[in-house]
Formats: structure tokens, sequence, C-alpha cells
């Protein structure tokens, strides 16, 4: 059996999409907390400004990887993107949780 590894499939044009997405996500979710004053409670306010920020960088750089032609440069940012993705994720988490809790 002659096994070949594939080369890794390109997650760049994924992570853009999802990210942009979850940025208006998080972007609403701001404008919500200032508007009804509530993120003088919480810590809600602080994590959903982190996950904006990383999806912000996130966004960023997995466009640049898309549009570089160096392959190697295209890896290392599309890598970087990624670890940045899955902060924002656990960021968005942990505000799911604290709006869970505090309705709860």
């Amino acid at each position: 059996m002659n096994h070949q590894f594939e080369p890794m499939k390109k997650t760049a044009p994924h992570i853009l999409n999802a990210s942009t997405n979850l940025l208006g996500f998080c972007l609403v979710i701001i404008t919500s907390l200032k508007i009804t004053k509530f993120s003088h409670h919480s810590y809600l306010d602080e994590f959903t400004v982190g996950a904006i920020f990383c999806l912000m960088v996130s966004c960023t750089l997995s466009f640049l990887a898309i549009r570089t032609d160096k392959e190697k440069l295209s890896d290392k940012l599309e890598n970087i993107a990624d670890i940045l993705f899955f902060v924002a994720l656990i960021c968005i988490s942990l505000a799911v949780c604290i709006v869970s809790i505090d309705v709860v």
C-alpha cells in the first residue's frame, strides 16, 4: 500500500469568512452592552473586546494569506490567523458563559 500525504488544504478563506461573521456578531454584542449599560456589572465587555481584536487581526492575516504569492509566508499568516481565531472563540465562549450565568 502506498500512502501519500495530501498537501494541507488552505483554510484561510474559511477563517476569513467565519471571522467576519463572528466580528459582526461581537460588534452587535458590544453595542448592546453599551446601550444597556450592562457592561459595568461583568467581564462580558472585556471578553467581547478581546474577541473583536483577535477576529480583526485574524481577518487581516487570513486575507493577506490569500493574497500573497509566497507559499511560506501564506502558511505562516494562515497559522497565526487560525490561532487568533481559536482565541476569539474562547473569548466568545466565556462571554456566553457569563450571559448564561447572569440570566439563570
